[in-house]
């Protein structure tokens, strides 16, 4: 790892959203002005999160309206990713059931895929399962996401988040219960294309030009955001507006320890 910001310009900003952007509908602390400073002396920022619940679109309109200015091709969501990775191992065309919202489903269409929703062509020869966020989560999605991958379908997970952080410090049940459930249904275990896994990651670095040495990645999770950019070899930063405190960051691992702890995003308009 790095031990701390680097200092060549361009730099390349990798933020997630939920917890370090924003916690539901609260912005939080600096966001704005941190993506504003880094923006207005040239370094490119994307966003990356987790979340597969709405398309990039909607994010980006969600991140605009923060004040944030943003292009649908400035978000990679775990969808996107898990749509990109599908289609780029020569799978486009393929039928998906999807255990998820609708962003998995919008994401998926775009790259042609015959994405089954609820109840729609029982009888269907299913070739991927993927499994996301979803706060319609049943019986019977489960029973039939456990039919399609024992009959031999591939098990694809948009990620394994356990929580998923909301206004006032709450927490919600994250995509990884859903993931949980189709796991234990079917003795199988998933593709994980979302963080810690460094696929979505890679993919904008190479969209963006930018090297692994001038990219920085922040995060509120260790276990996903912080994992991924060590992974990589990234500056990793944690920002502790979400779900991880400064104990358990300066417990953790060293593969699961950042290069930097700040409170807010704020701290880093001293350093950059």
């Amino acid at each position: 790892m790095n031990h701390g910001i680097p200092s060549s310009i361009p730099r390349l900003w990798i933020l997630d959203l939920d917890g370090v952007i924003y916690r539901g509908s609260e912005l939080q602390p600096h966001a704005r002005e941190f993506v504003q400073h880094v923006r207005s002396r040239g370094d490119i920022v994307r966003f990356l999160t987790n979340k597969a619940a709405h398309a990039r679109e909607e994010y980006a309109e969600l991140l605009t309206s923060f004040g944030i200015p943003t292009s649908p091709n400035e978000v990679m969501t775990s969808g996107y990713a898990t749509a990109l990775y599908l289609a780029q191992s020569g799978a486009a065309g393929k039928t998906v059931y999807r255990i998820g919202e609708s962003g998995i489903d919008r994401e998926l269409s775009a790259f042609g895929f015959r994405v089954i929703r609820d109840g729609e062509a029982p009888n269907a020869q299913i070739d991927y399962v993927v499994v996301g966020m979803d706060r319609q989560f049943n019986y019977d999605k489960l029973a039939r996401a456990q039919k399609a991958i024992l009959e031999g379908a591939k098990f694809i997970a948009t990620n394994e988040d356990p929580t998923l952080p909301v206004e006032n410090g709450g927490l919600l049940p994250g995509a990884g219960c859903m993931v949980a459930a189709v796991r234990i249904a079917t003795s199988t275990e998933p593709f994980v294309v979302g963080k810690p896994h460094t696929y979505a990651l890679e993919k904008l670095l190479e969209s963006t030009g930018v090297s692994v040495e001038q990219t920085v990645v922040i995060g509120d999770r260790l276990d996903t955001d912080i994992l991924a950019g060590n992974r990589i070899g990234a500056t990793t930063v944690l920002v502790l507006t979400g779900v991880t405190t400064r104990e358990e960051a300066e417990k953790a691992s060293e593969e699961l320890r950042p290069d930097l702890i700040i409170e807010t995003l704020g701290d880093l308009l001293e350093c950059t």
